[in-house]
């Protein structure tokens, strides 16, 4: 049964004569009978406020009609002129209540186009289920043509490239229109890397993401979150125009949590928690929402790196394979290489089964705190700068403890997002790197 129901009369007409509004109040009759009782939330899509015509004077609310206002009342009306500002506030309020199967009542005509916004604007957290917009009158059914001006009765079942195309550059221009939240987009960057490179680490204000754990500048789209993919560029190109990178050169590690790194212009593997490029202008991140963004960069051969460092990965070694990357692809010294954590968990709310602490205690006791309890607290930041001198890395080219850098990400809901912290629906933040064009 749906949680959510959305009858579909955007850009709809109805006409002045009294069977118009007997049809409109039998249809909203009909799916209050069928759907009220177990649905949470009843919508009307609609182009502008509900009104008609008659013949050419001035428009006149249906909601004077005898018996229709108090229907109405039932139902939450979101009117606007660009569909995609209608749907997003309808995935707003749907939101809000923690919904997630919808049904969509809508002419059959524009079923296609309107699941192709959908497609745009919802990811697989969202069951829907569509149904045919008919009205009731007399017992019998009248087919939904009889109250709308249309120029098509028939169902399309394809969308033209071209009005795909339409449909992404109206979803944009909308999402461009929207206001940042919870304050302005911050970047933190490291006095070590040099003015060669564009580099950064975001935090989670200044975007467009309102799910609260993902608001607002989550960088990453998951079939599994409420944030779709056009959220998550939205953003994204918020962040390129703030740092001065070209978004259509972006490149994002493929988590996996091993050690597995990709260096760029071979082929690009099924995944991997590292990348390194001597390209100008592309721009590589990584990801990190309690795990470490890792980012390094060698000034005198002129080539950069990022690694994804969570608590396997570190384990693995992942930040000196990168190195060793650096090293065989580019010719790069151990003594050039700069390398920058990234804002990741903390000693503090980070713990591990025993079992899984014990190569962290391996490595140094000093990376565990007590580690005799079920639970040990482990230092994943600790542990990568250990393997990372063990390497041959020099301590000075490591920064790991300043400023913003080095706050946990779970102690600080007002900075970064935190897996540990929030659950599942965690938001992401990311570090980058680019070589300036």
């Amino acid at each position: 049964m749906a949680e959510a129901v959305l009858i579909d009369f955007f850009g709809l007409k109805f006409n002045s004569q009294k069977n118009s509004h007997q049809l409109l109040l039998k249809t909203l009759n009909a799916v209050r009978y069928h759907h009220a009782a177990k649905a949470k939330f009843l919508c009307i899509m609609c182009c502008n406020s509900i009104s008609c015509e008659r013949d050419g004077e001035h428009n006149f609310e249906l909601e004077a009609s005898n018996g229709l206002s108090a229907v109405l009342r039932e139902f939450e009306t979101v009117s606007n002129p660009s569909m995609a500002a209608s749907l997003y506030t309808i995935k707003q309020k749907i939101d809000e209540k923690n919904l997630s199967s919808i049904k969509v009542i809508v002419p059959k005509h524009r079923k296609t186009l309107l699941k192709a916004f959908i497609d745009q604007l919802f990811t697989n957290v969202y069951n829907f289920e569509f149904e045919d917009l008919q009205v009731t009158l007399r017992g019998g059914l009248v087919k939904q043509s009889m109250i709308m001006i249309t120029d098509q009765e028939q169902e399309i079942n394809m969308i033209t490239d071209q009005e795909q195309e339409a449909i992404q550059n109206e979803i944009k221009t909308y999402l461009r229109s929207l206001p940042a939240l919870k304050g302005e987009l911050t970047i933190i960057t490291s006095p070590l890397i040099s003015d060669i490179f564009l580099h950064g680490f975001t935090t989670r204000t200044g975007g467009i993401s309102y799910i609260p754990t993902l608001s607002s500048f989550n960088l990453f789209s998951s079939s599994k979150r409420r944030d779709p993919k056009v959220v998550v560029q939205e953003n994204l190109r918020r962040l390129g125009n703030a740092a001065g990178f070209n978004v259509e050169k972006f490149y994002q590690i493929k988590t996996d949590h091993a050690n597995d790194v990709w260096i760029m212009g071979r082929k690009e593997p099924e995944s991997y928690d590292g990348i390194t490029t001597n390209q100008r202008g592309v721009t590589i991140a990584a990801l990190g929402a309690d795990c470490i963004p890792i980012v390094f960069a060698d000034p005198v051969k002129k080539a950069c790196g990022v690694a994804h460092s969570g608590w396997r990965g570190t384990l693995l070694g992942v930040a000196m394979a990168t190195v060793h990357a650096l090293i065989t692809e580019y010719g790069c010294s151990l003594e050039d290489i700069i390398v920058v954590l990234g804002p990741s968990v903390g000693p503090c709310c980070f713990t591990l089964p025993r079992e899984s602490a014990k190569g962290f205690h391996n490595l140094d006791p000093e990376c565990v705190r007590l580690f005799d309890s079920p639970n040990p607290y482990v230092d994943i930041r600790k542990a990568t700068r250990i393997l990372l001198e063990r390497g041959g890395i020099l301590p000075q080219n490591i920064q790991d403890l300043n400023q913003d850098l080095n706050i946990c990400t779970s102690c600080h809901p007002d900075k970064f997002f935190s897996h540990v912290r929030d659950g599942l629906n965690f938001g992401t933040q990311i570090g980058f790197i680019s070589i300036r064009e």
